[in-house]
C-alpha cells in the first residue's frame, strides 16, 4: 500500500512539474522534496556524499576558463557542493554546466558570496544601517541586495551578521547592528525575510546565513578571533536573542563562529550546534563553517585534521568552508567508527534540501539569466533607494548654534583625506561593489549645490602620518591615494582654501578598512595627522562642520568640545556622497540614532547602556569622584553619546507620559502613551524609544532595557500620541536555571529620545 501511495505521489508531482517546465526550457520535472532527496541520496557514492559537504573557493574564474580551472575536475567528480566568490552570470553558468552536465549525478552547485550590505548597489555598513531604526528600509535593502545578487548568479549570501558587540575596539562591530539584543533581533528578522522572501523558489530570492554563531562579538580585549568566555545567563539574555530571531524567521543556514564557547570552539561545539540550535530552537537548515574553521581547531589544541573534522561533524556542522577536512578525512573516520554513515547522510540531506528549496533541481540555471544581469543591477531605482536609506542612517551628534543645515551659497571649503575618496564610501565587506561607481563627498556636494555656491577642495593631510598604517588601512582597493607632498605642504594648501571659504566641511575619520574583519584597534581616536589638521582649521575662526567617517564608535571627546557641528556618516554606501550632501544642505533632515554607545575614552570599554548597578553605584554625571564608589579617578562614568542618541534639525517635546493601568496581571497588557510635538522649524522624523526596568528580581537586572520603538514623521508644529502595548513577554528574562520567566513586582517604564531619558512611570506585575 505504501509503495502504491508513493508511486501516485510521484506521478502527480511529475505532471505538475512537467506543466511548469513548459514555461522554462531548462526546467526539469521532479518529485516532492523528501522523496526526491531520499532517492538521490540512495544513488550517491560515499565520495559524492562527502563532496556535497565541501565548499571550496575558486577565486573569480576568468570567463571561458572554467573547464580548465583547478576546481573543474573536482566538480566533475562530484567532490564539490558549492563555491563562493565567483561573480557574473556567464562565469557561474560555465561552472554550473560542469556540475549538471559532466558530473555523474548532475547535482547543481550552490554559489555563495559575502553580500553583506548590498551588491553593486551598496547600502550603509550594517552598523550604519541599524541607525535608521527603520525595519522596512532595512528589509528593503536586503531585498534589493538579493535581487541584484540573484540576477548575477548568486543564490546564497553569508549575511546577516547579528553578533552583539559592546566593545568598539573590535573591528567587526561595523558589520553588526550594535549593542542591543532587542533591536538586533528585529533587524535579524528584517534581513532574513528580505533576502529569502516568502518563497525561495523565486529567482529573486537567495539563501541567508546568520552568523557568527555564537558570541563572536565579545572577544577578550576586542581582538578579533580571540577567546570568548561568559556566563550562560549573560549569553541567553544579551547575546543569543538575535540568532534565535533569525532562526525563528526561517534562515536557511547558520555559520559557526571562530571563537570558543565554554572551552570548546563553536565549530566543534555539540551543545551549541545540536542541543541549542536544533533541539531547543528547532533549526531545520544547514550549518556551514567559517573560512577554514575546522582546520583552525588544531591551533585551538583540539587535535589533528582528522580529529577536528570528526569533531565538527559530530557537533552538527554540515558544510566545510575551504578547509577540505571532510573531503580528506571522513572516510578514515567512518572506517574507525569515529563518525557514522547516518550522520553523513543527514548532513548531505540538509544540503540537498537547500538546493531543492532554491529550485536548482527544477532548473539549475534559474539564476543565470543574462537579461536580468543587464537590467536589474545598479539600476537608477535601486540607487535612488540607497541614497534615501543612506541619508536616514546618518547621525547628527552636535549642532551648536544651528550650524547645520548649510546654505547653498557663498564659498564652501571641503577639506580632508576622506573628501575625495570614492573607493572608501562603500565601507568594509563590499566585495561586489564597483568602487569606481561610488560617489565621493566632494562629488555629492557639487551635485547637490550645483552652481549656487563655489566649492573648493584640499586634501589637507594623509590618513595618518604613518605610511605603513595607511597601507594596512586601505587594503582591497580602498586606496586613499597617499599624497607624497610633505605634511607642511598639505596643511598650507588646506589653510589657503579655508581662508577663502565661508564655511569648512572637514571630511575626517577612519578609512573603510580601518574597521571590519581583523581590524581591531587599541586607539579609538581620529588619527593624529587629521586631528592636527582639524585644530588648524578651527584656528582660522571659520565655522567648521566635521563629517566623521567611521566603522565603529570613536573617541571624539576633544572634537566634541571644539567643533560646532558633527555629522557621523559611517560608510554610507555607493550613494554616500549624495546622501551626506542631502543632509548637510537640508534636503533631508537627519533622523539616525546610535545603536552603539560612543565612549569618552577607550578605558571605558566595553560600554553599553543596559549595564547593571553595582552595590556602590555612582552616576558621575557631573564628573564627581567619590572614594569607594564604582567610578574612575580620571574619567566620568557616562559615555560621550548614549545608545539611541541622535539630533535633528528640528526639536521634539515629550509630554504626558501615562499608563492605562498601574497594575498588570500575567494574562493582561497595559498601554504606555506619550505625546510628541515637533516644536522646531523643520519637518522631521523621531525614533520614540521605550525602555523598561525590572526593579527587583531573583537575579540582578539591567538599569533599563529597550523593549519597543517607533519611528514617526511629524510636520512642523504637529503633535502625535504614541502608544506602546506592554505584555508579560516584554518582562521576561532568563533566570539562573535558564528558564524564561517574568516575576511579579515593580517595573519602571521610560519613554524618550534616547537611552538616557529621564521620563519614567511605574507599574506592578501581579499574580
Amino acid at each position: 500500500m505504501k509503495v502504491k501511495y508513493t508511486i501516485i505521489l510521484l506521478l502527480i508531482a511529475c505532471i505538475v512539474s512537467a506543466q511548469k517546465a513548459k514555461k522554462n526550457k531548462t526546467a526539469i520535472a521532479i518529485a516532492p522534496k523528501e522523496i526526491f532527496v531520499s532517492d538521490l541520496l540512495s544513488k550517491m557514492t560515499f565520495e559524492e556524499k562527502i563532496g556535497q559537504l565541501n565548499l571550496p573557493t575558486s577565486g573569480d574564474i576568468t570567463t571561458g576558463q572554467a573547464n580548465s580551472s583547478n576546481i573543474a575536475k573536482k566538480i566533475e567528480e562530484g567532490k564539490v557542493g558549492g563555491l563562493f566568490n565567483i561573480k557574473s552570470v556567464q562565469k557561474i553558468k560555465e561552472v554550473q554546466k560542469i556540475a549538471v552536465e559532466k558530473s555523474r549525478l548532475k547535482i547543481p552547485l550552490l554559489f555563495g558570496m559575502d553580500v553583506i550590505h548590498g551588491y553593486e548597489t551598496t547600502f550603509p555598513i550594517p552598523l550604519g544601517l541599524s541607525c535608521t531604526w527603520d525595519m522596512n528600509l532595512i528589509k528593503r535593502s536586503a531585498q534589493i541586495a538579493a535581487q541584484e545578487a540573484s540576477a548575477d548568479g548568486i543564490n546564497w549570501t553569508f549575511s546577516p551578521m547579528v553578533d552583539i558587540s559592546r566593545d568598539p575596539r573590535w573591528g567587526r562591530v561595523s558589520e553588526g547592528s550594535g549593542e542591543d539584543p532587542y533591536l538586533g533581533s528585529q533587524i535579524a528578522k528584517a534581513m532574513v525575510t528580505g533576502y529569502q522572501g516568502d518563497d525561495l523558489s523565486k529567482n529573486n530570492t537567495i539563501l541567508s546565513c546568520v552568523k557568527h554563531f555564537a558570541l563572536y562579538g565579545a572577544p577578550e580585549g576586542g581582538r578579533d578571533y580571540n577567546t570568548v568566555d561568559m556566563s550562560k545567563i549573560r549569553m541567553y539574555n544579551d547575546y543569543l536573542p538575535p540568532y534565535k530571531a533569525a532562526v525563528d524567521a526561517g534562515t536557511a543556514s547558520v555559520m559557526a563562529s571562530f571563537n570558543e564557547i565554554d572551552g570548546i570552539p563553536a565549530t566543534g561545539n555539540k551543545w551549541l550546534l545540536t542541543d541549542l540550535l536544533r533541539k531547543d530552537w528547532g533549526f531545520k537548515g544547514f550549518v556551514v563553517t567559517d573560512y577554514t574553521g575546522i582546520n583552525e581547531m588544531t591551533e585551538h589544541g583540539m587535535g589533528d585534521l582528522q580529529t577536528v573534522s570528526a569533531l565538527a561533524l559530530n557537533a552538527g556542522v554540515e558544510m566545510d568552508m575551504v578547509g577540505e577536512g571532510f573531503l580528506l578525512t571522513l572516510k578514515k573516520s567512518l572506517d574507525e567508527g569515529k563518525v557514522t554513515m547516518q550522520q553523513i547522510n543527514n548532513a548531505v540531506r540538509l544540503i540537498l534540501n537547500a538546493k531543492y528549496d532554491l529550485g536548482l533541481f527544477h532548473d539549475p540555471y534559474k539564476y543565470c539569466d543574462a537579461n536580468r544581469a543587464k537590467t536589474e543591477i545598479f539600476t537608477s531605482t535601486h540607487r535612488s533607494e540607497a541614497r534615501k536609506i543612506a541619508a536616514e542612517s546618518l547621525v547628527l551628534l552636535k549642532n551648536e548654534n544651528q550650524t547645520l543645515p548649510l546654505k547653498k551659497s557663498g564659498t564652501i571649503g571641503v577639506i580632508g583625506p576622506l573628501a575625495d575618496a570614492k573607493e572608501n564610501m562603500a565601507g568594509t565587506w563590499s566585495v561586489a561593489t564597483k568602487q569606481e561607481n561610488s560617489v565621493s563627498l566632494i562629488s555629492g556636494i557639487q551635485s547637490v549645490v550645483g552652481v549656487s555656491a563655489k566649492i573648493l577642495y584640499a586634501k589637507g593631510s594623509n590618513l595618518d602620518y604613518d605610511a605603513a598604517l595607511e597601507e594596512r588601512a586601505t587594503m582591497f582597493g580602498k586606496t586613499l591615494h597617499r599624497d607624497q607632498r610633505t605634511n607642511e605642504e598639505l596643511l598650507f594648501e588646506a589653510l589657503k582654501i579655508a581662508n577663502q571659504s565661508d564655511v569648512i566641511v572637514a571630511a575626517l575619520g577612519e578609512s573603510a578598512e580601518m574597521s571590519g574583519e581583523s581590524s581591531s584597534r587599541t586607539n579609538l581616536e581620529i588619527p593624529q595627522a587629521q586631528k592636527d589638521l582639524l585644530q588648524a582649521l578651527l584656528k582660522t575662526g571659520k565655522p567648521v562642520v566635521l563629517v566623521l567617517f567611521d566603522g565603529r564608535p570613536l573617541v571624539i571627546t576633544e572634537e566634541n568640545k571644539t567643533v560646532p557641528a558633527i555629522l557621523n556618516v559611517w560608510f554610507a554606501g555607493s550613494e554616500a556622497g549624495y546622501a551626506i550632501a542631502d543632509v548637510l544642505f537640508g534636503n533631508e533632515n537627519p533622523s539616525g540614532k546610535l545603536t552603539a554607545t560612543f565612549p569618552r575614552s577607550v578605558g571605558q570599554v566595553p560600554i553599553y547602556y543596559a549595564a547593571k548597578n553595582t552595590g556602590r553605584p555612582l552616576g558621575n554625571k557631573e564628573g564627581i569622584f567619590e572614594k569607594f564608589k564604582s567610578n574612575y579617578i580620571d574619567e566620568r562614568n557616562e559615555p560621550l553619546f548614549p545608545f539611541g542618541f541622535g539630533l535633528s534639525y528640528t526639536t521634539f517635546n515629550y509630554a504626558n507620559l501615562s499608563l492605562s493601568s498601574t497594575k498588570m496581571s500575567f494574562n493582561e497588557t497595559i498601554k504606555a502613551t506619550v505625546d510628541i510635538t515637533n516644536t522646531g522649524d523643520f519637518d522631521g522624523k523621531e525614533v520614540v524609544q521605550l525602555y523598561i526596568r525590572d526593579i527587583v528580581g531573583s537575579v540582578t537586572r539591567p538599569v533599563k532595557e529597550l523593549k519597543g520603538f517607533q519611528k514617526i514623521n511629524l510636520k512642523k508644529g504637529e503633535k502625535q500620541m504614541v502608544t506602546f502595548e506592554i505584555s508579560v513577554e516584554d518582562l521576561k528574562f532568563y533566570n539562573t536555571n535558564l528558564q524564561f520567566v517574568a516575576e511579579p513586582g515593580k517595573f519602571e517604564v521610560f519613554i524618550g529620545t534616547n537611552s538616557d531619558t529621564i521620563n519614567k512611570i511605574e507599574f506592578d506585575l501581579v499574580n
